[in-house]
């Protein structure tokens, strides 16, 4: 296990949980200095907001980021191991019972 007691690194979540702490520590601090409730909730809820779509984008960018590095790993691999798996690349014909002559496309 790593220091803190985590099974592996998650920039993003770390990112996300200091964001979720700072929406609940700026509305106290804004009231202890004099800002009205309703101006600390509208704070809070701003930054509620922002945390909400930066947790969306990182989350999203992060998806990219394995769909790529899974792309340059499969062009990496010998032909010969290529389209093992594949989900229907070209020149499969998945459930085509055709009347055996080839079409032009063949």
């Amino acid at each position: 296990m790593h220091p803190g007691g985590r099974p592996h690194d998650d920039p993003a979540g770390d990112v996300v949980r200091w964001a979720a702490f700072s929406c609940l520590l700026v509305p106290v601090v804004l009231v202890v200095y004099g800002t009205s409730f309703g101006g600390a909730a509208v704070a809070t809820l701003g930054l509620a907001a922002v945390t909400a779509a930066c947790r969306v984008l990182l989350r999203h960018s992060e998806k990219m980021e394995r769909a790529a590095a899974r792309v340059l790993a499969e062009e990496r691999l010998p032909s010969a191991h290529r389209g093992r798996h594949s989900r229907g690349g070209a020149g499969t014909h998945r459930g085509c019972h055709g009347s055996g002559t080839a079409s032009p496309h063949d």
